[in-house]
């Protein structure tokens, strides 16, 4: 044993070679401060022998290196710009040392090889895939750029343009990929991995492979000339603009880096890698989507707890209502494999259900990401029916029939009297409280709310709602179905409007109020979606949604709480849906829409709108875009504030990822906590109260107020 650690060893193999293999305690290696320590010890102890010819680098686990330790950049992103220089620098250093190793390497590549990952493989000369790989450097969707070699590395090995495709996107490549494109010497299957590295390190060794020709140009400056340069950079820059926008700096540093760095030769590049690193280290929107991809993994692991509790196993589904919604929710359970009766009251409601159900394969389709058998097998696992009967032997019936507490009491109470004692009942109301529904069924306890978000196929987050009698078994049982099907599940306690469209609703009040002082919507619109990142404003957001149902859920939320949501008088909203202009659904709204000449979606502002609400607004005025963003996230953020407070959720990460996963919340902002946490609790408190006389959905709580004199943070 040449060196042996807690992450990772190196021994002999025969005929002069060595293997290193990362082998960490846990399920998957990651490069945390321990990992890189380590490794920097196994170089030096390989430098010093003159007994070795090269060396293999491989895992011991079914993945190669998922990455760095995402765990340890809270802290460290918390000291000075510096100290995370230095961090970086002394980091990239070691996979340098290791670069220079005075032999050949080559990392055998199985299952993920991400970020530092990928980079370790960079760091070697050769590189050999199994068909089980996927190669890539998403640090983009963290907000930050690579940081231990690969903008230099990789650019040098496949080209900078597409080195930058890869970074930017954040994509990874499978073993073929990756192959075409470069970034490996050879792909194998995963039995031959081993062998296939190991014979091609020796043809290194002796010679027939020139590896330090392939290490000097991995090391020199790029091979490209001014022009090549100039058109390379400039359609990346472009390309950058138009995808990423301007609230995400970090592909935007990546090209400006790699354009930099293209004279110089691997130490300075690394030089201008490093710096750009902690630059995006200590921009807002790395530490949001930071803390998305840790608010992510507490979600997971919260649901993958409940969902192991389970002692119920869901094996047929059934479907209560065959319209848009339940012919999402019935092809999302049957794509995945899952049985599903779709029950309905008349064959034209069924036949929609199952159109819609084909509509979306008919897009993957097009898409090239369902073949026809994966259509047909879909379809084929929906069974759509008149009767009750069909679903006698249900695990798990999902009501979404119209948004009507008296019919949807009445359908659920006649689902309890035909299923199983035990089958699970679900409601997917948005916004009926389950205490209210749970009245009609002898069996409370075995109820609990599962609202799915439109379109289904489309948005990942289910809330999955606790009424007063819902037991734990039932809440573990549609945690596990959740999961099952492909979607995030959080739990939250009832409450009118539950966690995600509670928040909405005061936004919405305070756009409504915003235009009655005289706002144009279409203004609003473009500050909410251009400037604070939302992907819909809130005049497009209520079109989309349908004036008849926003009025309708208005409703229920004043009340539900009318001490803050009582309905506006003249609200815009009503006034929209008053002259039957519902939106999207009748293609007049706050906006006309139709196609333009070429046959494309369009939408226009419409001046049947704006005559409607002409005597009811007050004389128009321009408000600015900090103000516009505070009337309108103030309300949301404080109806947020009071959902934690009242326990409907459990935690500021649940809350952040069910409005990123059920509203589209801009993820470089991370959330609404998160957001609240950038601006400064202090800061909210003092802009809150700039507008507190607009009334109770401006004006803050007790507790976030204390908090923020206390220096506390809602991720302590």
């Amino acid at each position: 044993m040449i060196y042996e650690g807690k992450s990772l060893s190196v021994s002999m193999l025969d005929d002069g070679f060595a293997e290193l293999v990362f082998d960490a305690a846990g399920s998957v290696n990651k490069f945390d401060r321990q990992t890189v320590s380590e490794l920097d010890e196994a170089t030096q102890a390989l430098k010093g022998r003159d007994d070795v010819k090269g060396v293999l680098v491989r895992s011991g686990k079914s993945a190669f290196i998922v990455g760095a330790d995402i765990t340890e950049f809270t802290d460290l992103f918390s000291k000075s710009d510096d100290e995370v220089l230095e961090w970086v620098g002394k980091t990239s250093q070691v996979f340098d040392r290791f670069e220079d190793l005075p032999f050949p390497t080559i990392a055998a590549v199985n299952g993920f090889a991400l970020g530092g990952g990928c980079e370790m493989a960079l760091a070697c000369d050769l590189r050999v895939a199994d068909t089980s790989a996927s190669i890539g450097l998403p640090e983009v969707k963290l907000g930050l750029m690579p940081g231990f070699g690969g903008t230099v590395r990789l650019p040098r090995l496949i080209g900078s343009d597409n080195a930058l495709e890869w970074m930017t996107t954040g994509k990874d490549r499978k073993g073929q990929q990756a192959l075409d494109e470069g970034a490996v010497d050879a792909v194998v299957a995963p039995d031959a991995l081993k062998d296939a590295a190991l014979s091609m390190l020796k043809d290194a060794a002796d010679g027939k492979i020139d590896w330090e020709k392939r290490r000097t140009a991995k090391k020199a400056p790029l091979a490209l000339n001014k022009n090549e340069a100039m058109m390379s950079f400039s359609t990346a820059q472009a390309m950058v603009a138009a995808k990423a926008g301007k609230h995400y700096p970090a592909p935007h540093m990546m090209v400006e880096t790699v354009k930099n760095a293209s004279g110089l030769d691997r130490d300075g590049a690394l030089k201008l890698e490093n710096e750009g690193f902690v630059k995006l280290a200590k921009t807002d929107a790395a530490q949001a989507q930071i803390g998305i991809f840790l608010a992510d993994q507490h979600v997971k692991g919260k649901g993958k707890k409940l969902a192991k509790s389970s002692s119920k196993e869901i094996n047929l589904t059934a479907v209560l209502g065959a319209g848009i919604m339940g012919g999402g929710i019935a092809y999302q359970a049957a794509s995945k494999g899952q049985p599903v009766v779709m029950k309905d009251i008349n064959r034209d409601a069924l036949d929609l259900g199952l159109k819609e159900a084909a509509k979306i394969l008919g897009k993957g389709m097009q898409r090239g990401k369902v073949d026809a058998t994966k259509m047909a097998t879909t379809l084929n696992a929906i069974t759509p029916t008149l009767e009750y009967s069909t679903m006698k032997d249900a695990d798990l019936v999902i009501e979404a029939v119209v948004e009507n507490p008296k019919i949807k009491a009445s359908v659920l109470k006649e689902t309890e009297s035909v299923v199983a004692d035990d089958a699970i009942i679900c409601s997917n109301t948005s916004t009926i409280s389950i205490n209210q529904l749970a009245e009609s069924l002898d069996k409370p306890e075995r109820f609990c709310g599962m609202h799915f978000f439109n379109p289904v196929h489309r948005m990942p987050l289910v809330e999955i709602i606790r009424g007063e009698k819902t037991s734990e078994d039932t809440i573990n049982a549609v945690v596990a179905a959740t999961l099952k099907m492909g979607k995030t599940p959080i739990v939250v306690n009832d409450c009118p409007g539950f966690l995600v469209n509670r928040v909405l609703f005061p936004y919405f009040a305070g756009f409504s109020k915003l235009v009655l002082d005289g706002a144009d919507f279409v203004k609003v619109d473009k500050v909410m979606e251009k400037d604070f990142g939302w992907p819909m404003g809130p005049a497009y957001l209520l079109d989309v949604v349908g004036m008849d149902t926003a009025d309708h859920a208005s409703g229920v939320m004043a009340d539900g709480i009318p001490e803050r949501m009582q309905k506006i008088g003249n609200d815009p909203v009503t006034i929209q849906f008053n002259a039957k202009r519902l939106g999207q659904k009748n293609g007049k709204g706050f906006y006309d829409y139709g196609t333009d000449k070429r046959g494309r979606p369009m939408k226009t502002a419409s001046e049947e709108a704006y005559g409607l609400m002409k005597e009811h607004v007050a004389d128009s005025r321009e408000f600015d875009k900090e103000e516009i963003i505070a009337r309108l996230m103030v309300p949301m953020a404080n109806e947020a504030i009071r959902c934690l407070e009242e326990g409907i959720v459990d935690s500021a990460s649940e809350a952040d990822m069910a409005l990123l996963y059920g509203l589209g919340f801009p993820p470089f902002r991370g959330g609404i906590f998160r957001w609240i946490e950038t601006i400064g609790l202090a800061n909210f408190v003092e802009m809150a109260d700039k507008y507190a006389h607009l009334g109770p959905i401006y004006q803050v709580t007790d507790g976030v107020r204390q908090m923020a004199a206390d220096g506390k943070s809602y991720f302590a």
